[in-house]
C-alpha cells in the first residue's frame, strides 16, 4: 500500500489530472483536491506521490502548509514552530465547508481503530493500519503517542473535521511492542460559531499486542465494513480510564479494608438475658387455693389448668427456660390433663418428666422453645 499523507501531491496513473489529498475516505480511497478547487474521491492503488517539480495544484479552498525549510527561510522562528507543529494538518479556513452537525454529536465519541491490511493473514502478523474516528460535532486537535522507556514518541498529530474518520499510519508486526502504551491527547472546539467548553483531554491505554494475532479480536463494528479492533478513548465526553491493578496492590487494599472495618466503631448489641434457673411451679391446690370449700373436682382441675396456662404464657419468650410443673402423683388426672395440653396447644415446647431423684413420678418438666 502507497505511504500516502493528508497534505501529499499525487498524480492519478489511469487518468489525467491528479491534486492534493485532503482527506481519506474509508480503507482505500482518498479524497483529491484538483486545481479547480473540487475534492474528487480517488483508489489509493491508483495515485501516486509527486514531487513540487512534477506537478503545481493551486486550490482555490485551501493551500497545503509549506514544508519546514520553506517556512524556516521566509518567517520568523516563532512562526517556524507553529508550522513543525501542524506539518501533517492545516487548519481548517473560512472557505471550508460546514460539516452537518448531529443531536448526538454534541457530546464527544472518539475512537481509535486498527485494521489488518490483509484478514487472512492476521496470525502471521502480515501488517496493520491506523484510523482516528472523531464521532462528534467538534474539530479536534490530536496528538497519538506511543510510549517507548520513560518518554513517549508522536506517531501523528494534526486537526480531524467533525463526523470524520482519517487514516494515520501503516505499521508491521515488528512495531507491535512500541504500542503496548499508547496515548492521545486531543482538544476540541468548533469554528465560527458558539460552542460547549470541552476540557482538554489525555488518555493512555494499555494495548494487549496479542490481540492483534488473534483474527477473532478484530470485530463488526459500526464505522467499516471489515472487521476491526476498535479502543475508545472518550464516551459521551467522559475519557476513558484503564483499571490497573497490581496484585500486590489488591492484596494490601483487602488488608486495609479489614483492617478498617476492625477500627470502625460498632453498635453494641447485648444478649437478652434469660432466667437459665429451673422454675418450679406447684399446681397442688392446697399450695394454689387457701380454701376449696364448696369446690368440686372439676373445679378444682380447671383452677390447676388455668395457672399451668398462665406460667406457659408469661414465660413464653424466655427460650430455654425450663419450668417444672409439680402435680403429685396421685391419681394422676392432673398429669394427663398437662400432657394434654402440652400436646395440642403447646406442640412448640419440649417436655419430660422431671428428675426422678427430686420429684419421683409428680413432676414434669417444661423446655420453652
Amino acid at each position: 500500500m502507497s505511504n500516502i499523507k493528508v497534505g501529499d501531491k499525487v498524480r492519478f496513473l489511469n487518468s489525467t489530472g491528479g491534486g492534493v489529498v485532503r482527506s481519506f475516505k474509508g480503507k482505500d480511497q482518498v479524497l483529491v483536491e484538483d486545481e479547480d478547487g473540487f475534492e474528487v474521491p480517488a483508489l489509493i492503488r491508483e495515485c501516486v506521490v509527486v514531487g513540487d517539480s512534477e506537478m503545481q495544484v493551486h486550490s482555490s479552498r485551501r493551500s497545503p502548509l509549506p514544508s519546514v525549510e520553506q517556512a524556516s527561510a521566509t518567517q520568523t522562528p516563532s512562526h517556524t514552530a507553529a508550522v513543525e507543529t501542524h506539518s501533517r494538518a492545516s487548519l481548517p479556513n473560512n472557505d471550508t465547508p460546514i460539516p452537518a452537525e448531529t443531536a448526538e454529536g454534541e457530546r464527544l465519541n472518539i475512537y481509535l481503530a486498527y485494521l489488518p491490511i490483509e484478514p487472512a493473514k492476521v496470525m502471521q502478523g502480515s501488517g496493520y493500519e491506523t484510523y482516528f474516528i472523531n464521532d462528534s460535532n467538534y474539530y479536534l486537535f490530536f496528538n497519538y503517542m506511543n510510549r517507548q522507556n520513560n518518554s513517549w514518541i508522536s506517531r501523528y498529530n494534526g486537526i480531524v473535521e467533525p463526523n470524520t474518520q482519517i487514516f494515520l499510519e501503516e505499521f508491521g508486526k515488528e512495531e507491535l511492542n512500541d504500542l503496548e502504551r499508547i496515548c492521545v491527547q486531543l482538544i476540541a472546539f468548533k469554528k465560527d460559531k458558539p460552542y460547549s467548553l470541552k476540557n482538554a483531554i489525555s488518555v493512555e491505554l494499555h494495548l494487549d499486542t496479542v490481540k492483534f494475532y488473534k483474527q477473532h479480536c478484530f470485530m463488526e463494528n459500526d464505522f467499516f465494513d471489515e472487521d476491526a479492533m476498535v479502543y475508545p478513548i472518550v464516551r459521551q465526553d467522559i475519557p476513558e480510564k484503564e483499571l490497573l491493578i497490581s496484585a500486590a496492590e489488591l492484596q494490601e487494599a483487602m488488608q486495609q479494608k479489614v483492617r478498617e472495618d476492625r477500627r470502625a466503631p460498632q453498635t453494641i448489641v447485648k444478649k437478652k438475658a434469660t432466667d437459665s434457673a429451673i422454675l418450679e411451679v406447684d399446681l397442688h391446690i392446697t399450695e394454689l387455693l387457701d380454701n376449696t370449700n364448696g369446690l368440686s373436682n372439676a373445679d378444682m382441675l380447671n383452677y390447676q389448668l388455668e395457672k399451668f396456662h398462665e406460667v406457659l404464657s408469661k414465660y413464653a419468650a424466655n427460650k430455654g427456660q425450663k419450668i417444672v410443673f409439680i402435680h403429685g402423683k396421685g391419681d394422676g388426672v392432673l398429669r394427663k390433663a398437662i400432657e394434654k395440653e402440652l400436646k395440642t396447644k403447646y406442640k412448640q415446647h419440649y417436655y419430660q418428666d422431671a428428675s426422678f431423684r427430686e420429684y419421683g413420678f409428680g413432676a414434669t418438666m417444661v423446655t420453652i422453645k
